[in-house]
């Protein structure tokens, strides 16, 4: 048996399911299904500024940054937040990334909502911009 929650508010053809067969999901859904749309791949984003140097040194500052980052390429395609199917996290530091889940929780909301992608964190031994300590990359879905 699953939860479902079709998007059909914004007319998209996204459907979070969440079966409960599973352990409830926080902070993201279990799998994320699509039909008839536009896929939108976004490269990784880290905490980069305009100018090409990292934003933020604590791994939250570069959290919110890599995410605004991430919706910046994804709003340049015409996508918004709720759009987002997959997203992958990759950390140079996965105990701080748990240390700081309740306050990224809290970013993500504050930037893009409660609907929440199919989700992975990896634990990478460095970034391509060394002093980088978070990645974000993702998959939208438009209509």
């Amino acid at each position: 048996m699953s939860s479902t929650s079709p998007d059909s508010a914004d007319g998209s053809a996204l459907h979070r399911i969440n079966p409960v067969e599973l352990s409830p999901p926080r902070g993201f859904s279990h799998a994320v299904t699509a039909a008839g749309s536009r896929l939108v791949f976004l490269a990784g984003q880290t905490a980069l500024d305009g100018d090409g140097r990292i934003a933020a040194h604590t791994l939250p500052g570069q959290f919110r940054t890599a995410l605004t980052n991430l919706l910046a390429a994804l709003a340049a395609c015409g996508g918004a937040p709720e759009q987002l199917a997959r997203v992958t996290v990759y950390t140079t530091d996965v105990p701080a990334y748990r240390a700081h889940a309740t306050e990224l929780g809290r970013i993500w909301r504050e930037l893009a909502g409660r609907d929440y992608p199919a989700m992975a964190v990896i634990g990478a031994v460095r970034l391509w911009d060394e002093a980088a300590h978070i990645e974000l990359d993702g998959i939208a879905v438009l209509p």
